[in-house]
């Protein structure tokens, strides 16, 4: 069961960019981080507009004199003060992420980074190299890894339920930009934008997410070479995917598909992952995160529930669990449960515990992963959807 009573002498002085007014993201950051106390929002960069950025700040209780519409003049003043942040999250457009994450890294930050990390292989492994060499931590927002049903499905892969690993199936196919509706959706028509975006859509938007709870759930598995397919089926997309179908050859002998698509009419979110092994197969859906399917070669489909005591008790499904069984939890949960491991990692840089450090989360290395997916599923379609080594 999660341990609500983890707590830091203080909590750790917290600062945002991005995530002002109107934004999803910014309030699902807000509401895990804060959620268990182990987080203080003391500081923020909400908004490029001066007094846009002071309202809202101020009206969700961080003082007007630290909120800032400059992400570097927020870092410069911050680290000047006694009780400057220690740690900053960052929801912006994909085009800042690296800036911004090199920026707080040289001041002596944490990042807690939404994803994609950054834009190239290149600039990850400068930002990884960067906090190993600060001692910092840099966390990566893959939002729906703190299920406790994907820390199951990861013990039964361990402990061999499945089998051999032989076919994974992942797919995060909504149907919500079937039409052009970027254009009269500004929080849409930068993700379509390659300036802002990079050089994919729906491959780095949502498609790094169904590959990392792949990663999750088996980490051993590592991609030995891939094709991908990529379309913009609203013309006016291109160069960026609408959609994009991926195959992956693992280096155990085990395939791998993935289906991203932003325009599959009628899907309300369809993030799906199957994991196939000689033995049984394992199902999850985001749209129902409190169960997972669980298929032995001839005996009955078994439909397993989160927060029931037939479950692995191990540390990471247990401490995901905020409530008995029967009652739903959310992504919500799910984030918080992620932000408490950012913070129990972080809390253990500062005080120089080794081991606590040790605490499975999102890392850069996860970041890092993602970005060089982008580049091998870029690299293969725009040479006529080949085959390409992944490293």
């Amino acid at each position: 069961m999660f341990n609500e009573e983890i707590r830091f002498d203080k909590p750790l002085r917290w600062g945002m960019i991005g995530g002002g007014r109107g934004s999803q993201i910014g309030y699902i950051h807000r509401s895990a981080a804060l959620r268990d106390g182990l987080f203080q929002l003391v500081a923020g960069a909400f908004d490029i507009n001066p007094d846009r950025c002071v309202d809202f700040g101020t009206n969700i209780g961080v003082d007007a004199s630290r909120c800032y519409s400059d992400y570097k003049v927020m870092i410069e003043n911050e680290s000047k003060r006694d009780d400057g942040i220690e740690v900053v999250s960052i929801a912006t457009p994909n085009k800042f992420h690296f800036d911004m994450t090199k920026a707080a890294l040289e001041a002596g930050l944490h990042v807690i980074c939404e994803k994609p990390l950054c834009f190239t292989v290149e600039e990850a492994e400068e930002l990884k190299a960067l906090a190993e060499e600060k001692d910092l931590v840099i966390g990566v927002t893959y939002g729906y890894t703190g299920y406790q049903m994907i820390h199951q499905a990861r013990k039964m892969i361990e402990n061999g339920d499945l089998g051999e690993i032989r076919i994974i199936n992942m797919q995060f196919a909504h149907g919500w930009h079937s039409e052009e509706v970027e254009k009269n959706d500004p929080g849409l028509k930068w993700r379509v934008t390659p300036e802002q975006a990079g050089p994919t859509y729906v491959l780095g938007d949502i498609g790094t997410h169904a590959l990392y709870l792949a990663e999750v759930m088996i980490p051993e598995l590592n991609i030995e070479k891939l094709m991908c397919s990529r379309q913009s089926f609203i013309a006016s997309r291109a160069p960026l995917e609408d959609n994009a179908v991926v195959l992956m050859n693992f280096d155990n002998g085990a395939v791998g598909n993935l289906w991203v698509s932003a325009v599959n009419a009628g899907g309300i979110h369809e993030q799906k992952i199957r994991v196939v092994g000689s033995k049984a197969s394992i199902e999850w859906w985001d749209e129902h995160p409190n169960q997972l399917i669980y298929e032995v070669q001839g005996q009955p489909k078994q439909l397993l529930d989160r927060g029931h005591g037939y479950l692995y008790h191990d540390d990471q499904a247990v401490t995901s669990d905020r409530i008995g069984c029967g009652h739903a939890e959310g992504l919500f949960e799910s984030w918080s449960n992620l932000y408490q491991r950012y913070a129990i990692a972080i809390d253990a840089k500062i005080r120089g515990d080794k081991e606590a450090g040790d605490i499975w989360y999102p890392d850069v290395n996860a970041g890092l992963e993602g970005v060089r997916f982008i580049e091998n599923c870029v690299r293969s379609s725009d040479n006529g959807s080949v085959w390409v080594d992944y490293k």
